[in-house]
């Protein structure tokens, strides 16, 4: 691993969600989910992540999101590049602190026919907590909602 890498390494593997996420939003009902994380690195100075997310009864595909994360050495300061198969692709910077990243989307474009309302905000905390978990939460506000609460989840770690 790239020693720049450090301060992320907690991120490291292949996780589960374990119990599925939840996802809510004003314009939507409430909905399960299950999702696979992959979080790897190949030796350069930014973590690979792909997040594949799937209908708890039927495990039909749902999001797709893959990107990398990446550390601006000597600091604490990390950005989060995203492509997502809703046609979104997005950048987010923030910080990492201990075992806790939290992120704010600096920009995001869109596909011309991209599902409305236009996604016009999203953060991501992304937490390990002391059983070992890793948790992520997404808020977005689009065109006609506030910042929102979007989804949770909790993944155990399967593979180092």
């Amino acid at each position: 691993m790239h020693p720049v890498l450090e301060p992320l390494s907690w991120m490291l593997g292949t996780w589960l969600s374990d119990p599925p996420g939840a996802g809510t939003f004003p314009t939507l009902q409430p909905f399960p989910y299950l999702e696979e994380a992959h979080i790897s690195h190949v030796g350069q100075p930014m973590l690979n992540f792909t997040f594949n997310a799937f209908h708890p009864d039927t495990r039909k595909p749902m999001h797709r999101e893959c990107g990398f994360i990446r550390l601006q050495p000597d600091t604490n300061k990390v950005a989060f590049v995203s492509a997502q198969n809703t046609g979104i692709v997005e950048v987010e910077e923030g910080e990492v602190s201990g075992r806790e990243l939290s992120i704010s989307s600096h920009s995001i474009a869109r596909i011309s026919f991209a599902k409305e309302p236009r996604v016009e905000q999203i953060t991501r905390r992304f937490r390990l907590t002391a059983e070992g978990k890793l948790e992520q939460t997404v808020s977005m506000a689009t065109a006609t909602q506030p910042l929102t609460q979007h989804l949770h989840v909790t993944y155990r770690k399967v593979t180092p």
